[in-house]
């Protein structure tokens, strides 16, 4: 047993390793300066230690501007997915509707279909709109893909709040829309957040679909921004990896801060509807 134990922790460390030393040495190159970048063998810690590549993604390439535009259509489109997701969920968790499951699983199914697959009518549809080149434009599909994965994780996790809650909230003459404000909602608040991490996550990081709707400047998010630095023969690796880091922090904070919420989100959840 012991032995196990040990392999257990083996595999668990060098698993950490191989995710925790590239993102590592992308802080640590993120402080070098331009010369030490590409030198051959590169040296392991900055000398001299210089701001100059966060200097530099913000006064020449307008990070500031990729970072806006991400905050505007991640929280936006987060927002949107629980409002949405939260009446869906519900819906699905308390009221007979009939072929419940057999929704249930086209809602899985959608969740993890490919949108390379859809991404050629999606770009006529906004162009049709109007909307290429605005944040609706991102913000309505980036709605549309996240919200069956949510409305699945927040369904199941309103399964595990007892009924009699609600009965005791009807009994007192609370209306439905004021037992679920008062009664679910509160008790819900880990699935909530899970649901919102991962819709955040998903949006902030997203590329392909950024790229074909919103691929000017004014309205490029992070990703977009962060790929398309530099010049026709030069790749400012420096300035690069300062961005990333940039990038990589709203998403550690939101782990690091809600992750017992959303370790409970997805096990107290685990149930069979």
């Amino acid at each position: 047993m012991k032995q196990d134990t040990r392999w257990v922790r083996l595999s668990s460390i060098i698993v950490a390793l191989f995710i925790v030393l590239p993102l590592l040495w992308m802080l640590i190159t993120s402080f070098k300066s331009p010369s030490q970048v590409g030198i051959t063998p590169p040296p392991w810690l900055p000398h001299p230690f210089t701001w100059v590549n966060y200097r530099m993604s913000f006064t020449y390439f307008g990070f500031q501007r990729y970072f806006l535009n991400s905050v505007i259509v991640a929280v936006s489109s987060t927002l949107a997915v629980l409002l949405l997701g939260t009446g869906a969920g519900y819906a699905l968790a308390r009221t007979p509707v009939r072929g419940r499951m057999a929704l249930m699983v086209g809602l899985l199914v959608i969740s993890v279909f490919p949108e390379i697959a859809v991404i050629s009518p999606l770009y006529l549809l906004m162009r049709l709109l109007g909307w290429l080149d605005t944040y609706q434009g991102l913000i309505v599909p980036y709605t549309a893909f996240n919200l069956p994965f949510s409305i699945w994780i927040l369904r199941n996790y309103f399964l595990s709040i007892p009924r009699e809650m609600e009965e005791v909230a009807q009994i007192d003459g609370a209306s439905p829309f004021r037992t679920v404000v008062s009664v679910i909602l509160p008790q819900s608040t880990p699935g909530l957040f899970t649901a919102a991490v991962f819709t955040f996550t998903a949006t902030w990081t997203e590329f392909l679909m950024a790229l074909t709707i919103d691929s000017s400047t004014p309205f490029r998010t992070i990703p977009v921004g962060i790929a398309l630095f530099g010049a026709e023969f030069t790749v400012p690796y420096g300035n690069i990896f300062a961005a990333s880091v940039i990038s990589i922090v709203p998403i550690a904070l939101m782990v690091l801060i809600f992750r017992n919420a959303i370790v409970s989100g997805l096990t107290q959840g685990a149930v069979k509807g």
